[in-house]
């Protein structure tokens, strides 16, 4: 009762007061106390506990509180009377917290806020009773750290803790100034002090207050007093270790097991390691103190301690941050952030400790089951301040675990992190079970991103590849480049992810593992894992990807398109990923990998084939039969389509070194020699055969400076050119085949005069200007030559085009007249290439004549060159040929129609080029023959007088305006043609019309408008949509920002078109187009709108 009676008269003012007088004589500024010694600290102790007695007998409004500590005091289970000063001062300071702990526990308990009126304006909710000011923290504060000075650091033991003595000066004092011998004990002032201020903790604000600043020391205190070692018997007694009962100890033992469970983990986790202590703790004051080491027990208990908040939940991330705060993350931060970011040591140290298994654990699978799903956590922290030194320990720890046990690893972080790759990996069952509708999402956009974002932390920035690691991410690498492939096409954050991964992957890997993996991301291993056949990428809601089932094509036709496409375009990203990574040669070696995969496929093994079924009522055989032709089929066509872009897109630089030239060489050298084995030659084979040989005449001639090591590896090639020199039968390749071997034998000591003719000629033709190539293993002259001999082997119609568009055939030593296959006249013209490059003026009618034959003759790349000479020609204004324009026109059409690919191309650029200087004369025919009716011309002939008129309008340039009706009414009538691919030709060349007639659109711009509405909206082919849409997007990306004046009567229109294409099209390209559009358009509005600000002063001068 007089407790209860008494919180109603004291206030916590009094009591701050009292500990304000207790504390300090002159005030609250204790800092004239740490210059004193411990004979003045003494007598200022006494001075101080006298005044607070006299202030008790003599002021009658502390009466109330001293009735109040009175009663506490009488309850208190300790000794407070003592001879020592000091303990009487604790003692006193601790009655005084017990009274402030109670007085806010009664004054919470009687408040009772009122309620909130709603009529009048919201204000701050009233404040607790209870409520300490920040002057009054500080006093209170004041107050815990005299309690943990004097009752409990000077009686730890050695080692225990940190010494006062290496904390500041004043702590020296304070040490001398304890009386131990003075009861009571050193054991019972420890735990009275440790056991009251847990005590006054419970209170919530006060608990902050104790625990934030004293709990390292609390803590060492109860560790001494619960698991400290008592004396042997041989012993004598110690003054610190005496008169403490088992109950006694067994209660320090769980009250530091519950604050242990009750303060924040990252603190706990730190003052147990700086308790556990290094090698040896040195003083700071040298002269005072010598170093002393925590003894084993306490080092034994902390790291039991330290293992049991790592086994938590979130245990992991607790010790990480109680080890890196104070490297400069988390609250400290600042610029002290990037510093702890920096301390790489730091971050190791903790990977060690997390990647070993505590002796608590039960087994170590069991330690990794519970660990490693929270260090996959550590990857995925979003706070900026700590992410990279979590990122980093967690990534070190995953590279230490999967080294030291590789098995655990890769099944609880490896097979965990991979999963949302694997989940829709051609492997997975997917809809094994039951169907799945299409549309279902099978790995949801989060998943794959994080995924992504963790196998790149771990394997690019962590860059260790051990078995483990690359075994694991292997299967999944077809998915990843799926993805990537995805990601071109599209704007993804996931895009540099993908790509990083896939070079690391195919640069770390062993060189036969990398090729497998390559063949199989190329579509020639069937075998190697990728996308499941029913799943494919979406674009999400967040801007990322997700994996979703695949709609059913009911089309095959549809679906025959999309799928050659979307080969072509994974061997054009995979093609543009080599060439990223050119230094390490592995774009080489796969290059050669598929011209070696070509020698069965210039020449079938029939060997190879299953017997054909004898009888065909055997339906399953046969359909076997017929499959296995196909996909042999489909192979050989997919890998000439590799080897066709490789040359294409990385001819310069494939190469990067001599042993990749050889076995360039020696690839081509054994395809020749099993054509001659199955006696299949060809004029391919034999120009193939001979530009091989130029390049090895060329590489001995001097075009690369050689060193005794390559020599070593041209050795290679004497078998087969042993076998060619005898089994070839033409005697021009027998004998330059002979003397190479003999050159390479001798190293270059013997050279015929053969080698010297075909090294001349081929670098003649690869570097006219005569350039030194000394030292240039991967010089452009070489590397060129590599690329027109796998560019003749396969004999792709584009790529032919490319080789001789110079108007003469590839470089390569003398070939025999059969190998030609052309007259004497016509080699004379192929191979000199004198009418392109003489002045036009002087040709003469005997020399034109002569190219307008070769226009007709049977043998392509004669015709070709004929049709290039006669282009060039007319850009040149060679008087001849212009006299002669409607001849030319004649047979430039003519050869239009011919099925090779480098001819037509040529006479279509031919028509071009005439119609650029004639065009009143040329256009009006074409376009007839255009308009005209499917039954007139066939399908494929009106498609390429399409591509004649789409280089003429780029050619004509603003003159085309000139031209615009018959133009606009010829592409307009033919959006209405019945043949889908017609009608696609005409729209396409109509937006490249519209994107140059700019405000000469104005009169037609409503009649075009209708008509890609219409088409857009109700044709019934995909292709033709999409060319409808496309022309709307080279409207906005021609106009600019004309099109708010040219288009303002039917921008509208267009704008409600695309949003439609948008929410109703099935199509996906033409969705893409219309996107696209879109964002055109966006950008538009947005100039419009707002326009640039231009800082601007305009100055006048006046009259």
């Amino acid at each position: 009762m007089a407790a209860a009676g008494a919180s109603e008269a004291v206030a916590l003012e009094q009591i701050v007061g009292a500990l304000k007088l207790l504390l300090s004589p002159g005030g609250s500024d204790s800092s004239s106390l740490q210059i004193t010694k411990h004979d003045v600290l003494l007598e200022t102790l006494k001075s101080n506990l006298s005044a607070l007695d006299k202030k008790f007998e003599e002021d009658p409004q502390w009466k109330e509180l001293k009735s109040f500590c009175d009663e506490i005091a009488s309850r208190a289970e300790w000794p407070q009377n003592s001879m020592d000063v000091t303990w009487n001062f604790i003692s006193q300071l601790l009655v005084l917290l017990l009274c402030l702990k109670q007085s806010m526990v009664l004054l919470a308990a009687n408040f009772h806020p009122p309620e909130p009126n709603p009529r009048t304006a919201e204000a701050a909710p009233v404040l607790s009773p209870d409520t300490l000011s920040i002057s009054q923290q500080k006093t209170v504060q004041s107050a815990l750290q005299f309690v943990v000075t004097l009752g409990i650091c000077p009686f730890l033991l050695p080692g225990v803790g940190i010494p006062l003595r290496c904390r500041t000066e004043f702590g020296a004092v304070v040490q001398d100034g304890v009386s131990f011998a003075a009861a009571p004990s050193a054991v019972h002032r420890l735990y009275t002090s440790c056991i009251v201020l847990l005590d006054i903790a419970k209170h919530t604000s006060l608990g902050s207050l104790i625990l934030s600043r004293h709990f390292g020391d609390i803590a060492a205190g109860l560790c001494q007093l619960g698991f400290c070692p008592m004396k042997r018997k041989d012993e004598p007694a110690k003054p610190l270790q005496e008169g403490l009962k088992e109950e006694e100890r067994t209660r320090a033992r769980k009250a530091l097991q519950s604050i242990l469970d009750q303060v924040y983990q990252p603190l706990v986790v730190r003052e147990l390691i700086i308790l556990q202590g290094g090698p040896q703790q040195t003083c700071s004051d040298v002269k005072t103190q010598t170093s002393t080491r925590a003894p084993a027990w306490l080092r034994r208990l902390c790291g039991q301690l330290l293992s049991e908040r790592l086994m938590r939940p979130h245990g992991v991330q607790a010790v990480v941050r109680g080890i890196l705060e104070g490297a400069g993350a988390g609250a400290a931060g600042g610029a002290g952030a990037e510093a702890g970011a920096a301390d790489w040591r730091k971050c190791d140290m903790v990977a060690k400790i997390l990647a070993s298994c505590p002796q608590q654990s039960l087994s170590l699978e069991d330690y990794y089951r519970q660990i490693c799903p929270q260090i996959l956590d550590l990857l995925h922290i979003q706070d900026k301040l700590v992410a990279r030194q979590f990122q980093r320990v967690a990534t070190t720890t995953f590279l230490t675990m999967t080294r030291e046990h590789p098995q655990l690893a890769t099944k609880h972080l490896l097979q965990p992190m991979l999963e949302p790759l694997h989940r829709c990996s051609s492997t997975a069952g997917v809809s094994s079970e039951r169907e799945l509708p299409p549309g279902t999402v099978v790995v949801k956009e989060e998943e794959l991103s994080r995924c992504l974002e963790d196998v790149f932390k771990v394997f690019v920035v962590g860059n260790e590849p051990g078995a483990a690691l690359l075994e694991s991410l292997l299967p999944d690498l077809g998915v990843v480049f799926s993805l990537y492939c995805f990601t071109r096409q599209n704007v993804s954050p996931l895009r540099s992810f993908c790509q990083e991964i896939l070079l690391w992957m195919l640069e770390k890997m062993e060189r036969k593992a990398a090729l497998a993996a390559l063949k199989g991301l190329a579509g020639l291993d069937k075998s190697v894992p990728s996308l499941h056949p029913l799943c494919e990428f979406r674009a999400a809601s967040q801007g990322s990807t997700m994996v979703t089932i695949k709609e059913t094509n009911s089309d095959e036709d549809e679906a025959l398109y999309q799928k050659v496409t979307s080969e072509q375009g994974k061997v054009e990203f995979l093609v543009d990923l080599l060439s990223t990574c050119q230094q390490c040669g592995l774009a080489g070696d796969f290059f050669i990998c598929c011209l070696e995969e070509l020698t069965h496929v210039a020449v079938e093994n029939k060997a190879q084939l299953p017997p054909e079924p004898l009888s065909h009522r055997n339906l399953l055989a046969l359909e076997e039969y017929q499959s296995f032709l196909v996909e042999e089929q489909e192979k050989k066509l997919l890998t000439l389509q590799v080897v066709a872009v490789l040359c294409e897109r990385m001819s310069e630089t494939i190469f990067t070194s001599i042993t990749q030239v050889v076995e360039f060489v020696a690839a081509t050298l054994k395809r020749a020699c099993l054509s001659l084995t199955q006696e299949l030659e060809s004029t391919v084979e034999a120009q193939t055969l001979s530009m091989s040989m130029g390049l090895v005449a060329a590489i001995l001639g001097g075009a690369v400076q050689l060193k005794s090591s390559d020599f070593d590896v041209l050795k290679k090639l004497v078998p087969l050119l042993e076998e060619v020199s005898c089994t070839y039968p033409e005697p021009v390749i027998q004998e330059l085949a002979a003397d190479l071997r003999i050159t390479i034998c001798t190293h270059g000591a013997f050279s015929t005069d053969a080698v010297s003719v075909a090294a001349e000629t081929t670098v003649k033709k690869k570097d006219p200007g005569g350039s030194e190539m000394e030292g240039r293993p991967h010089s452009k002259s070489q590397s060129s030559s590599e690329a027109e001999v796998v560019q003749t082997h396969l004999d792709p119609k584009p790529h032919r085009e490319k080789a001789n568009h110079t108007g003469s055939p590839p470089a390569a030593p003398p070939a025999p007249p059969k190998a030609q296959g052309a007259s004497p006249g016509q080699q004379r013209l192929l191979a000199e290439g004198a009418p392109a490059d003489q002045n036009p003026r002087t040709i003469t009618p005997e020399q034109f004549q002569e190219v307008l034959l070769s226009a007709y003759d049977p043998e392509i790349p004669t015709r070709a060159a004929a049709l290039r000479t006669l282009s060039c020609w007319i850009e040149q204004r060679a008087p001849q040929a212009l006299r002669t324009q409607e001849k030319l026109l004649k047979v430039f059409l003519e050869n239009m129609e011919h099925e090779d690919t480098f001819v037509y191309l040529s006479a279509i650029q031919g028509v071009a080029l005439l119609a650029d200087v004639y065009p009143e004369e040329i256009l009006p025919s074409l376009l007839t023959q255009y308009g005209s009716s499917p039954g007139k011309h066939p399908p494929e002939t009106r498609m390429k007088v399409g591509e004649a008129l789409m280089r003429i309008v780029r050619a004509l340039g603003d003159m085309v305006s000139k031209y615009q009706e018959p133009l606009i009414h010829t592409f307009l009538r033919g959006a209405k043609d019945a043949d889908g691919s017609h009608r696609a030709s005409s729209l396409s060349n109509l937006g490249e019309l519209c994107q140059r007639l700019h405000f000469l659109l104005g009169p037609v711009v409503h009649e075009v408008t209708s008509c890609l509405i219409a088409v857009a909206k109700t044709d019934p082919e995909a292709q033709v949509r999409r060319a409808a849409v496309h022309v709307v997007v080279l409207l906005f990306r021609g106009l600019s920002q004309k099109a708010t004046e040219v288009l303002r009567d039917v921008l509208k229109d267009l704008y409600h078109l695309l949003k439609h294409v948008v929410r109703s099209e099935p199509d996906e390209p033409a969705k893409l187009h219309a996107q696209l559009a879109l964002e055109e358009l966006d950008d538009i509005m947005r100039g419009f709108l707002f326009p640039p600000q231009r800082l601007e002063k305009k100055i006048m001068v006046l009259p």
